[in-house]
């Protein structure tokens, strides 16, 4: 192919625009792609770079703010195949998703409003979608597989921050990470590989939904772990639906840790060893915290797989209830299942997000696109954990590699009481094996709410975590 034919090699597209807070500040907003480039060597001859990913972001910067006093927070939600839309549309950005909430949700096609909540008030804002979600995309000619996994993910979104912060000049800005559900792995393992490959050192990390160590959440033969640290979830979540009658929520989850923590694991680890009274009492005792029957826990043998329960629960009512989020219950075609066909949670909010973000990038920010936005895509899958080959997958040890070696890094976990994909009592559990000094620990803070993973469709959980994410971020400069 002659020099004249070959097409033209990407550039960036990014569109500018200008708008006013309800405060009456004004910011700009920056929307589109970014073009990652790699160094490309022959025989130990530097040839030039190749583009090799066009990632797409939206960023807020407050205008007449001192960039250098002024902190920068890197968003983006999990999967792997999410895009940033939930953050960025649900809790930091400074435009929010109208949809209702869990038992009271509003018609298609729902509403776009000011959040005068919105984390701009403190900190500038970034949000990133990985390769292959949202507009972001592997360059042309170029494979994605090399990004839909674990290493691959955590330098392609590397690189982006680095771009970013480089041109924006924004290298002595404090700078944070927020991450949800598998963004949280990506928090964790980016802190670690920031500070090692560009020596980026953080001063915080909102941990949203965390998951860091994915042992707490396996139902596999053999792991009973998983079986206990869901406990506490499932009872909140039969408390929310009316089967624990006027118990006080803090009593009904303070009775399930307790349990979940020595006697269940105990009862667990014992199997066929424990006494026909042992079993008939752990049996009691989990239908009671549960509110299923003691015959099916009798069943299932004293464990109960998550999407199991998530269907079984409600059963006698004909209904299923959330996975995301245990608050909103749904229908099944056969109410007889043993795994329910779809969350009714994440029914609920995936048509206002998609209709909200896709009329606000080209209608409010201007950037016109005809590829599909990719809000949540199995294009990535399978996704490669072959770090971890022969070892289960966890993140705790990068995050105490980070902590140890920056002893300013500070983190904030926002849990969710009936979050049922990623529970509140397994971050407590990953967290406490963290491998840090004991000087450390105070640099670790955990929020709960009555919500669920996306905790922030739930109106006074949104309102609580807006102000604890701004404290956060305003107490990293005292």
């Amino acid at each position: 192919m002659s020099e004249e034919s070959k097409p033209a090699a990407p550039a960036d597209n990014l569109v500018t625009t200008s708008h006013v807070l309800p405060s009456g500040q004004s910011y700009t907003a920056t929307t589109g792609t970014m073009v990652l480039r790699e160094e490309v060597f022959t025989d130990g001859k530097f040839e030039g770079f190749r583009p090799k990913a066009e990632m797409f972001l939206t960023s807020y910067t407050l205008d007449g703010a001192e960039p250098l006093n002024r902190p920068v927070t890197f968003a983006f939600n999990g999967g792997p195949g999410s895009s940033s839309v939930w953050l960025h549309l649900g809790v930091l950005g400074p435009r929010r998703v109208v949809m209702g909430d869990a038992g009271a949700l509003l018609p298609p096609p729902y509403g776009l409003t000011d959040n005068e909540e919105t984390l701009l008030t403190v900190s500038d804002l970034v949000f990133i979608d990985p390769v292959s979600t949202g507009y972001s995309r592997a360059a042309e000619g170029e494979k994605a597989e090399p990004y839909h996994g674990f290493t691959g993910d955590l330098e392609s979104v590397g690189e982006l921050i680095r771009l970013w912060t480089t041109r924006n000049g924004r290298w002595m800005s404090p700078k944070f990470l927020a991450g949800e559900s598998y963004g949280t792995v990506r928090a964790a393992g980016l802190a670690e590989h920031l500070q090692s490959r560009y020596g980026m050192y953080l001063n915080g990390l909102m941990l949203i939904s965390s998951v860091l160590d994915f042992i707490t959440g396996e139902f596999n033969e053999g792991n009973d772990l998983a079986y206990a640290l869901y406990l506490p979830t499932y009872a909140a979540i039969a408390h929310y639906h009316g089967l624990h009658g006027d118990r006080p929520l803090a009593e009904v989850l303070s009775e399930a840790e307790q349990y979940a923590e020595r006697d269940y694991l105990w009862a667990l680890a014992r199997g066929n060893r424990l006494t026909a009274g042992e079993r008939s009492a752990a049996v009691t005792k989990v239908a009671a915290l549960t509110g299923l029957s003691e015959d099916y826990v009798d069943r299932v043998n004293l464990r109960i797989e998550h999407i199991r329960f998530f269907t079984e629960v409600l059963r006698s009512r004909r209904l299923t209830v959330g996975r995301l989020d245990g608050r909103f219950t749904g229908w099944d075609a056969d109410a007889g299942r043993e795994h329910f066909a779809a969350d009714p949670s994440m029914d609920a909010i995936m048509g206002p997000y998609s209709a909200a973000l896709n009329h606000y990038l080209r209608s409010e920010l201007g950037f016109a696109n005809d590829l599909p936005y990719e809000v949540i895509t199995s294009r990535v899958q399978p996704w490669s954990y072959k770090e971890f080959e022969g070892a289960h997958i966890q993140v705790v040890d990068k995050l105490g590699m980070a902590m140890r070696a920056n002893p300013h890094l500070r983190v904030h976990v926002a849990c969710g009481y009936h979050d049922g994909a990623t529970p509140y009592y397994a971050a407590e559990h990953a967290l406490a094996h963290l491998p840090v000094p004991a000087e450390l620990a105070g640099n670790i803070e955990f929020k709960y709410y009555e919500a669920g993973h996306m905790m922030y469709v739930h109106e006074p959980t949104r309102l609580s975590q807006s102000a604890d994410l701004a404290a956060f971020v305003l107490g990293q400069q005292t």
